[in-house]
């Protein structure tokens, strides 16, 4: 059994003292239901319909949850009320229903969380999640350098990017090489929860996951079009376009479009890619809504993430030289991975009343891709390591990932104290089909490749399998969740879930191997206890544990254990009405069991035992002026593997992973005057050291990189340039082993042009 699953539950008698009975309902002051203002609050600026739009305005009051508005506004006046699904005004959001799954103010979430809304993705022209997330307090992106494959992170130390990956509420697995990659571009915000988050989505890590919210339709007619281009013959355009699709005001739409061709740091390889994404929303009555939300991706690219050693990359090899970052140690023949993904899925909402409401939120997510390409971790085949060592391999993988979320909420007074509480049911279905190979399989050699003046050559033959397999995972979850304001200012929130996951693989190459697994169950739990004060003030405390239960088999073919964790995270955060910015300061503890690490030389996991995290994370977020926007963070906390079969890392840090950073980003446009619409901006990023080994012997040195823009808004019309890593510094952004080291991103600059009306 889980360790998770002996953890005491919440005391009846607690809950009972906090007046949880359905047995009095009474309604509270009316209020909207989470999703029923979307599309309400458009930001200003390109590519988003006018502000003055659609902008719903309602009275402040201080019945905290009883009404869309924070307590802390109080006496503010009237202002618009966000979305937590629909666009950011600025940079500074109030609002998400990522951390609770319900319309709840950020300064009355008792969780560490963070909004990169449209308008900032704009600003630093993010065109991947990696880099939309690179100025996030607790997330370190990149940690395989420059991939155009897929996106790398972690969260708080520990790796997000496999089952902490959502869209729109729902999970994105990457398991394997089966994988998933957004779109930024078909993005109206990114959210950054830090923490454990199963006791609501049932999976991801302890150290937090990313819920990426997909553009819906507006309410009132807007279009906009862009195109652009830069570094490594890079051309993009990209479109949007929507509003009311009818006369009577029941249907609208949205069509985004995305299209891009070049190639990258790597010479010889692409990266292409082609995005359409039509939505609509059908609201007969002010009580019942329905988003359908779909789209359909193709990417064509290659392996730029090359797998090289740490003599050569971190510091000089024995020849005195680096290995350029440009180098492709395949070969644009056959170094390559294509993918193609499509979503189809609807959101429904219903309100029966003041107190229920009633959501469906389902999709059904294809991904299916293809690598064949030469591969360096192999180290030099010569002692003056001036040639790789090379291996080639292929892969194809089919992703088949049906999942639905059924929620109630019901909005009450019981006598004594206000209630919002939840209650969902939750289903996944993930069927993967796997098949991998390599010319060790095959039985032939790949020719190694020189580092000063690389020879390239058709592929020498065709990998055979060495693995087949058909991996299914199910999970069902059923989960409640209450937030009980036990005064004005004070609330108490707790929640559980319990999980039923079952995980087959089926050996498809090895005869009469059949199929290996297991199943599980478990039942996690979240207390929370925050206060808000008149002045934006909002200390919180909350402790949660976590349940990940893990896909596939290990290197001896035997199903993995569930992860599972525990966290403890005090904090502050602060919002002073009016004032327009938002800080976040957030310490934590986590223990982390079953940790998965890779086996060196090798395609399989292992689990390692456990692993501490504890740390400090800041975050602030504001609009300093008129015109002025302005995001920094700053990360630090201590990874110490506690409990492994390998007694070598007791007491290590483990590999990849860096333990401090910061990071200051700041956008100026005049206001006013002849220079109006004018702006410019740029930010710093500092990355500490990270290891390369297990032993801690070997470092990877912390680095510092900076980015710039300009930009000039006239009109209807807006010309920026865009620079990251503005002084091409060279850098790895972190090493698996002293034979997979991974270089950071080049100067990328980007121009781009855009007109909406």
């Amino acid at each position: 059994m889980c360790r998770s699953a002996l953890r005491p539950t919440p005391d009846l008698r607690s809950l009972v003292l906090a007046g949880a009975s359905l047995f009095a309902l009474a309604p509270l002051v009316p209020s909207a239901p989470a999703q029923a203002q979307e599309a309400t609050a458009p930001r200003r600026g390109v590519g988003n319909p006018p502000a003055e739009a659609s902008v719903q305005l309602e009275t402040l009051t201080v019945e905290g949850r009883a009404g869309p508005a924070s307590p802390v506004a109080s006496g503010v006046g009237a202002r618009a009320i966000e979305s937590p699904t629909g666009p950011v005004d600025g940079y500074v959001a109030t609002r998400s229903a990522t951390a609770t799954k319900t319309n709840t103010p950020l300064i009355e979430t008792p969780q560490s969380i963070s909004v990169v809304g449209r308008e900032q993705i704009d600003a630093q022209k993010a065109q991947t999640l990696t880099q939309a997330t690179q100025y996030v307090a607790g997330v370190y992106s990149g940690t395989f350098g420059a991939d155009s494959r897929v996106d790398y992170f972690t969260i708080r130390g520990f790796v997000a990017s496999d089952y902490g990956i959502y869209r729109d509420g729902l999970q994105l697995l990457n398991y394997g090489f089966g994988t998933f990659k957004a779109e930024t571009f078909g993005l109206e915000r990114i959210e950054i929860l830090r923490g454990p988050a199963a006791v609501l989505f049932g999976a991801g890590s302890p150290g937090g996951i990313i819920n990426q919210i997909t553009k819906r339709p507006p309410l009132d007619p807007f279009g906009y079009v862009e195109v652009g281009g830069g570094s490594f013959d890079q051309k993009y355009a990209a479109f949007d376009v929507g509003g009311p699709a009818d006369e009577s005001g029941h249907w609208f739409y949205r069509l985004t479009g995305f299209g891009r061709s070049g190639g990258t740091q790597v010479d010889g390889a692409p990266e292409d890619r082609g995005y359409i994404a039509p939505a609509f929303t059908y609201k007969p009555d002010g009580a019942t809504k329905l988003t359908v939300l779909t789209s359909y991706q193709y990417d064509n690219t290659a392996v730029t993430a090359n797998f090289l050693p740490y003599s050569g990359t971190v510091r000089r090899n024995l020849s005195g030289l680096y290995i350029p970052r440009s180098l492709n140690l395949g070969d644009a023949g056959f170094n390559t991975f294509r993918r193609q993904q499509a979503f189809a899925g609807y959101e429904f909402e219903h309100a029966f009343d003041e107190t229920w409401t009633i959501r469906q939120n389902l999709r059904y997510s294809f991904s299916e891709s293809f690598q064949n390409s030469d591969i360096g971790q192999l180290g030099y085949s010569n002692a003056a390591e001036t040639r790789l060592a090379r291996y080639q391999f292929l892969t194809s993988s089919k992703i088949g990932l049906f999942q639905v979320d059924n929620q109630a909420e019901a909005r009450f007074f019981d006598g004594i104290f206000k209630h919002d509480l939840l209650i969902g049911l939750d289903y996944k279905n993930f069927q993967l089909h796997d098949n991998q190979g390599t010319n060790f399989a095959a039985g032939y050699a790949v020719p190694d490749i020189s580092i000063i003046n690389p020879t390239y050559g058709p592929a020498t033959g065709r990998p055979s399998p060495y693995l087949v397999n058909a991996d299914s995972f199910t999970q069902l979850g059923l989960y409640f969740q209450d937030q009980i304001k036990l005064t004005d200012r004070l609330t108490l929130v707790l929640g559980g879930r319990q999980d039923f996951a079952d995980n087959r693989v089926v050996d498809k190459l090895t005869a009469g191997a059949g199929s290996n697994g297991r199943s599980d169950s478990a039942f996690t739990y979240r207390t929370a206890l925050i206060y808000n004060y008149d002045f934006g003030l909002a200390p919180y405390v909350s402790y949660s544990t976590s349940f990940q239960p893990l896909l596939g088999t290990d290197i001896n073919n035997q199903a993995f254990k569930p992860e599972t964790g525990d966290q403890i995270e005090g904090g502050v955060k602060f919002e002073p009405p009016g004032a327009g910015y938002f800080l976040t300061l957030a310490g934590f503890d986590i223990h982390r069991q079953n940790v998965q690490t890779p086996v060196p030389n090798t395609f399989f996991s292992s689990q390692i035992g456990q692993v501490r995290s504890t740390g400090f994370e800041a975050q602030f977020t504001a609009t300093l002026a008129e015109g002025l926007n302005a995001v920094a963070a700053y990360t630090v906390y201590g990874l110490t593997t506690e409990k492994s079969a390998d007694p070598t890392t007791l007491g290590k840090v483990p590999v990849n992973i860096p333990e401090n950073f910061a990071s200051l980003f700041l956008d100026y446009t005049i206001p006013a005057g002849e220079w109006r619409g004018f702006g410019f901006g740029g930010g710093v990023r500092y990355v500490g050291r990270s290891y390369a080994d297990t032993a801690n012997t070997l470092r990877v040195p912390e680095y510092v990189l900076f980015d710039a823009q300009v930009h000039y808004n006239w009109d209807r019309w807006r010309l920026a340039v865009n620079a990251t890593n503005i002084a091409d510094r060279r850098f790895v952004s972190s090493c698996q082993s002293s034979f997979s080291c991974f270089y950071g991103d080049a100067r990328r600059v980007v121009a781009s042009l855009a007109y909406k009306w």
